[in-house]
């Protein structure tokens, strides 16, 4: 078998595709496969460091602020798309491809439209529970439309091709017990708490997070685990001077969370942005959260993903607008004194984790190239 994956931009969009790429490659080790990214995009060194193939292609997206200097990179874009069309016509017709899979990114749609035209068999799959507009113009046009949940699937208007499949992790992802990850982590009993804004951070999270340690501090029985980010030492660091605050063996301030997987099974409760792949990973893991989305993200996407944990009970939803310190603290203290609702929580974020999503994608791959 012989497969295309389009992937870019994000790690929602390109850890799915190396999911795929790494059952693909588990079934049926004859398989070829070959990524195709934007240039200089994350998704070209994701992609190398994990041993595959990997084609650039320059792209851009539009900006949707209508600004001279926006008009001028809109033009730039649509020029890129243009020619990505025509990169994608002879890199399809040299490799020759059983199937073309695209998983986000401005990268699928020229991929994937060409590759429709030219017979060849396509499936795009959705991260989040708002389609992005690549998907959802992209549904009329391929052959499978693989999907998170019935949320995305309620978002779209051309249907008749959609299956729900969930996000696919990584096979190499380990889920541990709660107790064998703290002691792991060296963490004494209590409340473990994980928090976390992304790899540059997020300030706003960061600030209201300080404030929690600090109530912390006087109750004594809970561990906090916090990534301030790449771009939020300073700013942290004052805020702890600020309140009195050093680490210690229960609270661990991070510029970066490198084994992320032990910290989120080790703990009770997670904050948190709302990207979809953090929150495929707090499903698999049964973790309660709070869920501050990101308010610039494409069309808001972060909050829908983070309405569909909130309205089934696994999560509290905070717009990054009504965040503060105040607001984050009271429910933090909710939690720490209603252990039974935190568990429920949990219980509810593991309800809605389909465990063979990946079985399910490559069940919908090998259909149309069987």
């Amino acid at each position: 078998m012989r497969v295309i994956l389009a992937a870019g931009g994000t790690a929602g969009h390109i850890n799915p595709a190396l999911a795929i790429a790494d059952k693909l490659r588990e079934l049926f080790p004859d398989c070829v496969i070959k990524f195709v990214g934007a240039q200089g995009g994350m998704e070209e060194k994701l992609v190398r460091k994990a041993g595959y193939d990997f084609t650039a292609f320059k792209m851009a997206g539009l900006q949707r602020k209508l600004t001279p200097k926006n008009i001028k990179r809109n033009i730039q874009a649509v020029h890129y798309y243009i020619t990505a069309r025509g990169d994608a016509h002879k890199l399809l017709k040299e490799f020759a491809p059983d199937i073309a899979i695209g998983t986000g990114g401005y990268v699928c749609a020229p991929v994937l439209t060409t590759a429709a035209k030219m017979g060849i068999k396509t499936a795009v799959h959705e991260s989040n529970s708002l389609p992005g507009i690549t998907t959802t113009m992209l549904s009329k046009h391929v052959d499978k439309v693989l999907l998170p949940n019935e949320d995305a699937l309620a978002h779209l208007t051309h249907k008749q091709n959609c299956v729900i499949t969930g996000n696919p992790l990584r096979s190499n992802i380990p889920i541990e017990e709660r107790s064998s990850a703290r002691e792991k982590l060296g963490l004494p009993e209590g409340m473990t708490i994980v928090s976390f804004g992304g790899s540059l951070g997020a300030n706003k999270i960061s600030e209201a997070v300080a404030e929690v340690v600090k109530w912390e501090k006087t109750v004594g029985d809970v561990n906090h685990i916090h990534s301030y980010g790449g771009n939020g030492k300073d700013m942290f660091d004052g805020l702890l001077k600020k309140h009195g605050l050093e680490p210690d063996e229960r609270f661990r301030p991070r510029e970066y969370i490198d084994n992320m997987y032990t910290c989120l099974c080790a703990a009770d409760l997670i904050i948190s942005r709302s990207g979809a792949m953090t929150l495929t990973e707090l499903k698999a893991t049964g973790r309660a959260s709070i869920l501050i989305p990101f308010p610039q993200a494409a069309e808001n996407h972060q909050y829908y993903n983070a309405l569909t944990m909130s309205k089934n009970g696994a999560a509290i939803l905070i717009e990054d607008k009504d965040l503060t310190a105040e607001r984050l603290l009271s429910e933090v203290k909710a939690l720490y004194s209603d252990r039974e609702r935190l568990a429920k929580m949990g219980e509810c974020a593991a309800a809605l984790n389909i465990p063979d999503s990946t079985d399910r994608v490559i069940s919908n791959i090998l259909d149309l190239v069987k």
